[in-house]
């Protein structure tokens, strides 16, 4: 019934078997708790202890990118984990599943055998196996169903005790004789994280953003060891703007000021933030106009030191030892540079009165300053029409915080499109899609987001992971890539194939948060596999609880590195 239903949507609740198992249905797309141990991309069922009443139920909707459905990680604070069955009610389960789908079960009277999603139940790890996960998947040739491929997953740790952990060739001789094979090949697999504290130029910086290496590679000669130079890597990458230690945190909060007016300007009432800085608007823009004038007069030079570290100062307060790595640009017109000054505005009528200022001197023929050519407010294009001596009346239509909006919008998409370009050597291969004013105003705010959220990503990597040009351009371009296909998404994990050689600093010293051999003979849907595996954290959520806890008690008495190990193995039973 479940798969009939799945076949059409993916059902968004549990169902409930005999009163004491619940079964979700998790979509292929998603993340699920059995991703360490099976590498299947179909729909899957799993299988738990049935809530009782009262309890909260751990599983959650999520959406399919990054999505880790049926997790604890998406629990709120104060549920319970996912219950787990007895490692009996958990066999006996796996038999209906297997006869279920067996033809030779003629006595059952299955009139139409279907070929079902895999199984995997949650099982508590009370025998002596410590077995956290039972799994069948079904073996099939065309439609028709062959076989059965058991799983069982059995867990131990945490531990520090290298007598432990298995002996590489046990493994081996342990997995020939239990297949019957004679030749077995061997992969491994490592995933380093490489965030953390880093040293720039004297002063250390802590990063919020997740960064991590997984790396593959054929022929392992021992456990644990390190990825030679020769593998594959692929760095995934997952952050959240607004890190206060960011060398970009200045631009998001001027990022926050921009979406501050286009929500005012979508409801009507604008809630203004925190001004960026601590001088009044009107003072600083009538300021601003009034040095325009003379030095249109001649009484002053038009480069003006005072000015430029005026400008400099509003614009880019990080910290001295991160200017290096993201600065203001330095060609800044003069709407651009009216935006800088504005941006302390705390009122709607203080807003009214810099505008008033502004058209005053632009009507009056006392400023024709220098704008950008392809400026898109209609504060800047007004003053190019002063050029000519014309003068438009300003539509009724466009009010104060859509004209500063525009203004902004003009301003940051420079920044990020010249920052990206000088950084990446990006040709910007999308750039028309994110600075574009062909589309409405939110929508132009919401690609200006996209844009900080590959500028995070960029510096981020320029930083901490000392990236150059030949590296940040394949990235800016898979960012570009999903931004141009996708809405903003600051949970999406980025992934880019990479050398190992350009990090090899990175992790070649360091521990490993997972390590894993693949150990497997036998071709196609006869292959079998065994997988020996440690990780610093604990591999399943439903025994978390006990583990996690033991842990941070070892861990603080210890400074050897704590390892869960996991031993995943497979058996095969054919229908025919």
């Amino acid at each position: 019934r479940i798969y009939e239903e799945g076949s059409k949507s993916i059902p968004e609740h549990s169902h409930l078997f005999e009163t004491d198992v619940e079964i979700f249905l998790i979509a292929g797309n998603c993340r699920s708790p059995i991703e360490r141990f099976w590498n299947g991309n179909d729909p899957v069922y799993i299988l738990q202890k049935a809530q009782q009443n009262g309890e909260s139920d751990p599983m959650e909707e999520s959406g399919t990118d990054g999505a880790v459905c049926a997790s604890s990680e998406l629990l709120p604070k104060g549920t319970s984990e996912p219950m787990a069955l007895s490692i009996g009610r958990a066999k006996q389960l796996v038999s209906f599943y297997a006869m279920a789908q067996n033809p030779n079960m003629t006595h059952l009277k299955i009139s139409d055998l279907v070929v079902l999603p895999p199984l995997w139940i949650r099982c508590d790890a009370s025998d002596p196996e410590h077995t956290c996960w039972l799994g069948a998947e079904p073996l099939k040739a065309g439609n028709k169903i062959t076989g059965i491929n058991f799983f069982v997953v059995t867990c131990d740790g945490p531990t520090a005790d290298k007598a432990h952990f298995a002996n590489l060739e046990e493994l081996k001789m342990a997995h020939k004789m239990r297949h019957h094979s004679s030749l077995v090949t061997t992969k491994g697999f490592a995933q380093y994280k490489l965030t953390g504290a880093t040293a720039i130029e004297g002063s250390f910086v802590e990063s919020k953003a997740s960064i991590f290496v997984d790396v593959t590679w054929n022929a392992v000669d021992r456990l644990l060891e390190t990825p030679p130079l020769t593998a594959a890597a692929t760095l995934n990458i997952k952050l959240k703007p607004g890190d206060p230690k960011s060398p970009v945190y200045q631009l998001y909060r001027e990022l926050n000021f921009l979406l501050a007016l286009a929500k005012g300007l979508k409801r009507g009432v604008t809630e203004w933030p925190e001004p960026l800085g601590s001088e009044s608007a009107v003072e600083l823009v009538q300021e601003f106009l009034t040095d325009i004038k003379k030095k249109l007069d001649g009484y002053c030079t038009y480069e003006n030191k005072k000015e430029s570290e005026k400008i400099e100062s509003d614009t880019a307060a990080v910290d001295s030892s991160m200017k290096s790595v993201f600065s203001e640009r330095r060609d800044l017109d003069f709407a651009e540079q009216l935006w800088c000054k504005m941006r302390s505005i705390r009122s709607h009528q203080e807003l009214s009165d810099c505008i008033t200022l502004i058209f005053e001197s632009v009507a009056c023929g006392e400023i024709q300053p220098w704008i950008h050519q392809g400026s898109n407010s209609l504060i800047s294009k007004l003053i190019q029409q002063s050029y000519y001596g014309k003068s438009e009346v300003v539509p009724f239509r466009s009010t104060p915080t859509q004209m500063l909006l525009e203004i902004g919008l003009d301003k940051m998409k420079r920044d990020y499109v010249s920052f990206l370009v000088v950084k990446s050597r990006s040709c910007l291969l999308f750039q028309d899609y994110f600075i574009t004013a062909s589309v409405d105003l939110q929508e132009q705010v919401d690609r200006v987001r996209k844009l900080h959220h590959m500028l995070e990503i960029v510096v981020t990597c320029t930083v901490l992971l000392q990236f150059k040009h030949e590296t940040l351009f394949p990235l800016t371009q898979v960012c570009m890539k999903y931004y141009k296909e996708n809405p903003l998404n600051e949970k999406h994990v980025f992934q880019l194939p990479i050398r190992p050689a350009l990090i090899k600093e990175l992790y070649q010293n360091n521990h490993p948060e997972i390590w894993k051999v693949d150990i497997s003979s036998g071709h196609g849907p006869k292959e079998v596999t065994t997988t020996w595996q440690v990780s610093a954290n604990p591999p399943v959520e439903h025994t978390a609880s006990n583990s996690t806890s033991l842990f941070s008690r070892l861990n603080r008495r210890t400074e050897e590195r704590m390892y869960f190990i996991t031993l995943t193995q497979c058996s095969q039973v054919h229908f025919t």
